[in-house]
């Protein structure tokens, strides 16, 4: 079982309603090819403060060096492997890897062949 599929397919409930996931749309990242985000968890929905981004990277693909200036964020790694660059910090992703990544800090992800889909989450919201 993928577990990244059941992300895609699974639902997101709130205090007033029941979203489902396959209703919310994959978008390509606007600068990387192979890389796509799926707003689980928008900004509205929390008053700011987290959201949740299903991220799928194509198997050799690389979410390439980037920082979010305002923003903590954590990778869960729910299917496929990878290797992710977090400052000079080399991490192998598996599944149950978990990375920590503190505003303004580069980091990097590059997808092995079977690719990989992280729960990508951000306080404050992105």
């Amino acid at each position: 079982m993928n577990i990244g599929n059941c992300f895609e397919n699974g639902q997101i409930g709130t205090i007033s309603e029941i979203i489902k996931s396959k209703d919310k749309t994959f978008n390509p990242h606007p600068k990387f090819k192979g890389v796509c985000l799926k707003n689980l968890v928008t900004g509205d929905m929390t008053n700011n403060k987290i959201s949740c981004v299903l991220v799928r990277v194509e198997p050799f693909c690389t979410l390439d060096t980037h920082i979010h200036e305002n923003s903590l964020e954590i990778h869960e790694v729910i299917s496929g492997d990878a290797t992710c660059y977090i400052g000079e910090n080399k991490i192998n992703y598996t599944v149950g890897t978990v990375g920590v990544i503190p505003e303004n800090v580069s980091h990097k992800v590059e997808a092995g062949k079977n690719g990989i889909y992280i729960l990508a989450k951000f306080t404050p919201a992105l």
